[in-house]
């Protein structure tokens, strides 16, 4: 064999096993899958909805997959801190990051949000829904949904609301409200929920939607009056409050959720994995029994059907912010 026959030949052998190494490697790779810890981000502090879901399922997936699943809070920014380290790190499982219903209205609303909720992740699971409750403080005359339809169309921009803050869930939702029945109400803008249902607890504001668990104390004990529920069913924790969409608009449904994304690219495989041992612990009894003190259902979505929710809502927070005019701060 000539000198460069055996070059030759040795090349086609370095070449095939520089292909096996590409086609078998990342399979052995992500078969393997967690050779290491993950890193679960939660892109505000310990102790919310956020943060719970994420420890429970961090907890569950370390005992299950063998390997610590550690929360990493990163507060800041109304969440777009965390939320775009996951963005920016490497696909390959090891970076995930727990998210709330808001990252699919903050970035319309807010210049600092630097990411695309539809480009620049690969969900995971929607682990859990839970439902709102339009409420108003007892001194205004309106009992029902219908009531305080027709008492906001007779005041025409008298009537306000409070909520969370500027892009949050209800706060959207809301707007929604608006844009469909053609309300002209007032939005008071609060940092968080305690400020602002404080406010509404004491008359200064009279109407907000907020989460049916935070409410729930209240309203039973007369200080806050609910008109209806804000998802498509009544809640389980106040199945006697009607439904938004029963009470005279059909087709309505807002509810705030938490879910599990990974960044864009994140092999498949490994996100299938994660689903599926995501589901599984969701069906646990500790994560029903935190969703059920939460007022909420468990999910256990697919990657598919999350990224239709996502997509889903970035559309309709899109078109109601362009509708009632809200620019980005």
């Amino acid at each position: 064999m000539t000198r460069v026959s055996m070059l030759m030949t040795a090349t086609r052998i370095c070449a095939a096993i520089a292909v096996a190494a590409l086609c078998f490697g990342p399979a052995a790779a992500q078969s393997d899958y967690p050779s290491k810890p993950v890193r679960i981000i939660v892109p505000s502090s310990a102790g919310g909805g956020t943060d719970t879901v994420a420890r429970l399922l961090g907890q569950y997936l370390s005992e299950k997959m063998g390997q610590s699943f550690v929360i990493e809070n990163r507060p800041g920014g109304g969440s777009a801190t965390g939320i775009e380290a996951a963005a920016r790190a490497t696909p390959d499982g090891y970076t995930l990051v727990a998210v709330a219903s808001t990252m699919t209205s903050l970035h319309i609303v807010r210049k600092t949000m630097r990411f695309d909720p539809v480009a620049d992740f690969a969900p995971i699971t929607l682990a859990v829904s839970i439902p709102n409750v339009l409420v108003v403080h007892p001194s205004l005359s309106a009992k029902t949904f219908l009531e305080f339809v027709a008492l906001a169309k007779q005041e025409p921009g008298k009537l306000s609301f409070a909520s969370p803050g500027l892009g949050s869930t209800t706060h959207m939702g809301m707007e929604l409200l608006k844009n469909r029945l053609g309300l002209d109400l007032v939005h008071v803008p609060y940092n968080g929920v305690a400020p602002a249902l404080t406010d509404v607890l004491g008359g200064r504001v009279p109407v907000m939607m907020v989460n049916t668990v935070a409410a729930k104390q209240h309203l039973d004990t007369k200080m806050l009056r609910a008109l209806a529920i804000s998802t498509r069913n009544r809640s389980r924790i106040a199945p006697d409050i009607p439904t938004i969409a029963e009470s005279g608009l059909p087709g309505y449904d807002v509810f705030q959720w938490f879910g599990i994304l990974a960044p864009a690219n994140t092999p498949k495989e490994i996100v299938v994995r994660l689903s599926e041992e995501m589901r599984a612990g969701l069906a646990t009894p500790k994560l029903q029994h935190w969703a059920e003190t939460e007022g909420g259902d468990i999910v256990g979505s697919t990657p598919e059907a999350f990224q239709k929710l996502i997509a889903d809502d970035v559309a309709k927070w899109t078109a109601v912010a362009k509708s009632a005019g809200i620019k980005a701060e």
